[in-house]
């Protein structure tokens, strides 16, 4: 069983940044595949990005290209996103997600077995 905890969310203004945190327990951290995804209200939830075991490899949906950055520390048993000029469409909430099979970049949220609690992160204009 893995345990995933989030934080870092809030509330900023548009052009602002965040650093969303996602601490993992229970398992080989540096076996774990890792991701992000978010939820607006009434939306389905989508994929943000997601990175490689060692670090080295990531990827992201297009819309987040250049402003976010997703990352790890296996040291520390910790995943990150970067959230760089922010803007209101970005306003959801941001869930970690883990998987110990999952290999390559695998977008689909029904892949991953292990969620963390959600993090609010809120973009105002």
């Amino acid at each position: 069983q893995v345990r995933l905890d989030e934080s870092g969310g809030g509330l900023v203004q548009a052009g602002g940044s965040l650093r969303l945190s996602c601490a993992a327990s229970g398992r080989a951290f540096s076996s774990l595949h890792m991701a992000w995804f978010r939820q607006a209200p009434g939306k389905e939830r989508k994929f943000v990005a997601v990175v490689s075991e060692s670090g080295d490899s990531t990827d992201y949906v297009d819309s987040v290209k250049g402003r976010f950055t997703i990352s790890r520390d296996n040291a520390k048993n910790t995943a990150y996103l970067q959230m760089n000029s922010l803007k209101p469409e970005d306003t959801a909430v941001y869930y970690c997600a883990a998987d110990s099979y999952l290999r390559g970049y695998v977008r689909d949220h029904s892949k991953y077995a292990y969620w963390g609690q959600g993090t609010q992160v809120t973009v105002s204009s």
